[in-house]
């Protein structure tokens, strides 16, 4: 049996493209790598390519639920995590945090990790982790 294969990307549905796709071009510090209309016509997408090798997707589809937000205790998604090299780096992911004004719950340190929980416009919950010093 071959080994799993890595994650390749993740792609996140948005109500609100235009400012999901300003939110995360200043978090991520980069612009998407694609913004496009797929090829069916039912959903436009904005992808950005991380420096860990791997996507960022953006969605909006034209026939989208209305009004709802996101709720991890939904069956679905729970939320995204991106890996850092340890409990400074994630200090320094609060600063940047901060200074973007996006709201966060600061470093909590498990005995399996550290993490730094916040949300994206949509609610979407998204975590920097790091493994335990």
């Amino acid at each position: 049996m071959p080994e799993f294969p890595a994650l390749a990307h993740v792609a996140v549905t948005v109500s609100d493209l235009e400012a999901s796709r300003r939110w995360y071009a200043a978090l991520f510090g980069t612009d998407p790598v694609l913004d496009e209309l797929e090829q069916q016509g039912t959903f436009h997408h904005a992808v950005f390519a991380l420096a860990s090798g791997q996507l960022f997707g953006l969605h909006a589809h034209v026939d989208a639920a209305p009004g709802e937000r996101f709720d991890e205790r939904r069956t679905g998604l729970d939320h995204v995590a991106f890996g850092c090299r340890d409990r400074a780096e994630l200090e320094s992911w609060a600063e940047r945090l901060d200074g973007l004004g996006v709201a966060h719950g600061g470093v909590v340190d498990a005995p399996y990790g550290s993490g730094l929980s916040f949300r994206d416009p949509d609610g979407i919950a998204l975590e920097l982790f790091a493994p335990p010093a």
